[in-house]
């Protein structure tokens, strides 16, 4: 089974996450396939939804609305709340953005030049582990075949407690005995 798997956070401040899977070869840029999905769309391309595009994919994080919005801001990337939101919600619709839930959190990350991955969420620190799992795949397969099943996409977030917030503390230890 080959995983890999490395843990970061989704931090209140803002966009600090450490990529921990490799980008995979790409045709298109993901301006470009966005330009494209907008003209098949026949939608407006503006300078601004081009600039989101361009900063949220400088990197490999997850995000989520405010503190795109925020990282932005100290940036200094002029976009506005409205069309933030609308533009999020296109590269969705485009296929090149994930949208997963992360507890009460809704949040972002790159589905296009990005490999297939799964996450891990800790409910206490909101760590989030990704990992690749060749088994996982395959028994996604098996389960799809068996039921005549064709699979489109998949979003899975396994929700529980990081290692190392299942150590036991001295100040948690007291806490027990009362």
């Amino acid at each position: 089974m080959a995983e890999h798997g490395v843990a970061e956070k989704l931090p209140p401040d803002g966009r600090s996450m450490t990529p921990s899977l490799p980008n995979v070869p790409i045709a298109q840029s993901p301006v470009d396939k966005f330009r494209e999905f907008l003209d098949i769309k026949k939608l407006k391309c503006t300078e601004e939804r081009l600039r989101i595009v361009r900063y949220i994919f400088e990197a490999h994080q997850h995000f989520d609305v405010d503190q795109l919005l925020e990282s932005m801001r100290e940036k200094k990337i002029p976009a506005s709340r409205p069309t933030v939101y609308r533009t999020l919600n296109l590269l969705v619709d485009a296929g090149l953005l994930r949208r997963l839930t992360f507890g009460e959190t809704t949040a972002y990350e790159h589905a296009y030049g990005y490999p297939r991955h799964e996450h891990l969420f800790c409910e206490r620190c909101g760590g989030v582990i990704e990992f690749v799992s060749e088994e996982l795949d395959r028994l996604l397969q098996s389960i799809s075949r068996e039921h005549r099943f064709r699979p489109i996409s998949r979003k899975l977030v396994v929700q529980g407690v990081c290692e190392k917030c299942s150590k036991p503390t001295a100040d948690r230890r007291k806490l027990d005995l009362i």
